[in-house]
């Protein structure tokens, strides 16, 4: 209960308190006396003008400067004032105007001068950032949107004259540019499309734009990436992107603003001074030509603006291995020619100048605007073209040949492919590009009509049966014919080849059949050696199949003769052997046979002399009848036969006794067989 009644306590002191005060603010207010709050200023205006003065409003005006019944000019600062009598004045409190960061107050003041005809903003007067009303009048501050605007901070601005609105200030994030354009200014002159640079403070200060003759319209200087106060009443600003030349890459730039072409040239020249046409007034100044730039700009980052230059971004100019480029330079000084008496087709220059330069380019990348110079790609190595439909290179030079169609001295028509590879020298490649513009008009123009025609030339002094089976020598002939005429055009001929060769089909059928003959003869061939080949297999079957036994029949022979060696050695060591012991027993032999002989010889002797002695007891003949006898009764033949034949004499020798006994013993014997 106690606290209850302290709490109202203190409420209704505290109300005491206010009523006293308020109370006491009334005394005074009507007293004349008015207290302004230290974040706040009083704005006045003078309801009317006491008797005997006579001083009012110039006509036109609405903020008094001079005690004029109206809008005064004067505000009261944060403080306390005397003299504002209430039914004379009406003060209203107003709070210091404040502009928060990345803001600026854009001011429009109700009273001023007149704007000058034909302007649409304020020009800049000193009045301590619109917080001083007097001295923007006495000034001449005009009426309308002004220059200035109110940076960043708190103000006391008399909210009677001037009206601030507060808005963004510009922000130019990284990778963009500022493009702008002045709503205000000194007319474009004749012929121009965008306004002079004029140092401005990045149209931060467009009193400074104004001092320095700046132009309405579209402005030559960008805004780089940043924060800025700039005036939207006074200038219009977009975003753009920044110009970004990628890697191997160049940008082609066509100016809007500069001086005008000279009669006959197509780009302008170089000029120095304008930063890769980042700084347009140095390129105008400089002297710099509106239109297609000679220069390119190579890769990298650059502020550029669009309104004054386009950009275009194309490859860099390459020239292949294997290829030199012949530049075509459109622009440039006059050049003079450097060939002499010797080449009439055309002026080769120097670089730099206009005309087809004699120094090619050797294979890589070059910054060449394509629009100023044209470059030529001429191969140095081998190209091979095609006189076949159908058929062509990846260079694509003959893609509008075809295949050649000729007739013979016998009146056949028939076509053939021709393949011509040539090579054209690395410091001759000018002077083909200056004699033909081009490699294609080279081949439209001297190869095709010169390898045709010397074929079409060729097979009319043949029949069409030499020319086929005499190909290789056309070939060599035509290498030899053609090297000649194209070594006239700086061309050099490396080979001139046949390829294929298409008869009429009537003459083919002869020819198929010919050559069919000519198949199945040789397929007989074939088969009879093929059969010759069988037999001579199967007989190496057979002996491979025998070849065991071949082998272990020579291995038999080779035992037996093995045998039969040792046979011999043995028949020889044995006829040694014998030979030893027949010489021994010889030796016995002739020993015992002298022995034998001699005793032989003494009993053949005594035998002698025996028979001597019975021979001559006896006749010869009667002595060998008796040997005679004795044998044949050692031998037990019959002396008196079985049956004794009668015929002549009653009996008979002993000559006729054996006769019939052989007789006998003939009869008595059976045929072989019988």
């Amino acid at each position: 209960m106690d606290n209850l009644l302290e709490h109202w306590t203190i409420v209704a002191a505290v109300a005491a308190v206010l009523f006293v005060l308020t109370s006491y603010k009334l005394v005074l207010w009507l007293f004349g006396v008015i207290f302004v709050p230290d974040d706040s200023l009083g704005v006045v205006t003078k309801k009317f003008v006491l008797f005997g003065a006579s001083k009012s409003l110039p006509a036109g005006s609405i903020v008094a400067l001079e005690g004029e019944a109206g809008y005064q000019a004067d505000t009261l600062p944060p403080g306390m004032h005397i003299g504002l009598w209430p039914w004379q004045y009406t003060v209203e409190l107003v709070k210091f105007f404040k502009v928060p960061p990345g803001k600026v107050g854009v001011v429009e003041a109700c009273d001023g001068q007149a704007l000058p005809s034909g302007h649409i903003i304020a020009r800049q007067v000193a009045c301590d950032t619109f917080q001083d009303a007097r001295a923007f009048l006495k000034n001449g501050g005009m009426r309308g949107p002004q220059m200035s605007v109110i940076p960043q901070g708190t103000y006391r601005v008399n909210s009677l004259l001037f009206t601030v609105t507060l808005t963004d200030a510009i922000t130019i994030p990284p990778g963009k540019i500022g493009i702008v354009e002045a709503r205000d200014g000194k007319p474009l002159s004749s012929g121009r499309v965008i306004a002079r640079q004029v140092n401005c403070d990045a149209y931060q200060d467009a009193n400074a734009f104004f001092i320095g003759g700046g132009e309405r319209g579209p402005q030559m200087e960008v805004i780089p990436p940043g924060t800025y106060r700039i005036n939207p009443m006074m200038f219009d600003v977009q975003m753009a992107e920044v110009v970004d030349i990628p890697d191997n890459k160049i940008g082609i730039v066509t100016t809007r603003e500069g001086a005008p072409l000279v009669t006959g040239e197509i780009a302008g020249a170089e000029v120095a001074g304008h930063n890769m046409f980042q700084n347009p007034q140095q390129f105008c100044d400089n002297g710099g030509n509106k239109g297609l730039q000679e220069q390119v700009l190579l890769a990298g980052r650059y502020f550029i603006n669009p309104r004054f230059a386009t950009i275009e971004i194309v490859d860099m100019v390459e020239v292949p291995i294997a290829n030199v480029g012949v530049v075509i330079a459109y622009v440039g000084r006059e050049g003079h020619d450097v060939t002499g008496e010797a080449f009439r087709h055309g002026n080769l220059v120097s670089r730099g100048e206009k005309g087809v330069w004699v120094d090619p380019l050797d294979p890589g990348k070059y910054p060449i605007n394509p629009y100023t110079h044209k470059v030529s790609t001429v191969p140095t190595a081998n190209v091979v073209l095609n006189w076949a439909t159908g058929k062509t290179e990846a260079h694509k030079l003959d893609a509008n040949l075809s295949t050649i169609t000729v007739r013979s001295a016998d009146g056949f028509k028939f076509n053939l492919d021709v393949a011509q590879i040539i090579h054209i020298p690395r410091n001759d490649a000018p002077k083909v590009i200056a004699r033909f513009g081009g490699m294609s008009a080279l081949v439209t123009q001297v190869l095709e009509p010169t390898i045709g025609n010397y074929f079409r030339n060729a097979a009319q002094g043949s029949d069409i049966i030499d020319f086929l089976k005499n190909r290789t020598v056309r070939q060599e002939e035509a290498r030899q014919a053609i090297g000649t005429a194209l070594k006239e055009y700086n061309v050099g001929a490396v080979d001139t080849l046949i390829g294929d060769i298409v008869p009429p089909d009537e003459l083919m059928k002869t020819l198929t059949d010919r050559k069919i003959a000519e198949q199945e003869r040789v397929t007989y061939d074939t088969q009879r050696q093929a059969q010759v080949v069988k037999q001579e297999l199967e007989q190496a079957t057979a002996l491979a199949a025998t070849q065991a036994r071949v082998v272990d029949a020579e291995r038999q022979v080779t035992i037996a003769d093995f045998n039969a060696k040792a046979t011999v050695k043995s028949a020889e060591g044995q006829a040694s052997a014998k030979k030893i012991n027949a010489e021994a027993d010889a030796t016995v032999l002739r020993t015992v046979g002298d022995a034998e002989a001699s005793k032989t010889k003494a009993v053949g002797g005594a035998e002698a002399e025996v028979i001597k002695l019975k021979i001559a007891s006896m006749e010869s003949g009667n002595y060998a009848m008796v040997q005679v006898a004795e044998a044949l009764a050692k031998s037990g033949v019959k002396l008196v036969p079985d049956i004794v034949a009668g015929g002549g004499s009653s009996g008979g020798t002993l000559v006729d006794v054996l006769l019939g006994n052989m007789i006998r013993d003939g009869m008595n014997k059976k045929p072989v067989g019988g």
